[in-house]
This record gives structure tokens, sequence and C-alpha cells, in this order.
């Protein structure tokens, strides 16, 4: 279940350095992340650093089918 970023994302840069594995970069209109890097911070932190940084909650983690 990668992340995923809302198109209410405003771009802040908040999300961006605490990525572990470089999976999200800036998208045409906001921030993106890349769900082939996505490993929701596994290995490196408890929880998803970019949703707990986030001060808009615009991060979620996608539901799985």
């Amino acid at each position: 279940m990668p992340a995923v970023i809302e198109v209410s994302c405003i771009n802040c840069d908040m999300c961006v350095p605490e990525c572990p594995n470089d999976a999200i970069s800036l998208g045409a209109k906001h921030y993106e992340v890349d769900p082939t890097l996505c490993t929701e911070c596994v290995g490196y932190y408890d929880k998803p650093t970019c949703i707990a940084v986030c001060p808009i909650d615009c991060i979620y983690l996608e539901p799985s089918n």
C-alpha cells in the first residue's frame, strides 16, 4: 500500500526530505509518490513519515484490494 498525495497538496516541501526512499517528487501540479519506491518507511520508521510531517493531512496510504 504505497502512500498517495491528494491534489490538495500545497507543495510545502515537508515530505520530500523525510522520505528515505526518494519516492516523492514534484509532479505536474503537486508532489507525487512513486509506488515502486514507496515502502511505507518499513525498516526506517515506525510509520510513514511523509504522513506524520504533512501539515495539511493530504497524504494517506492507498487501501489494498
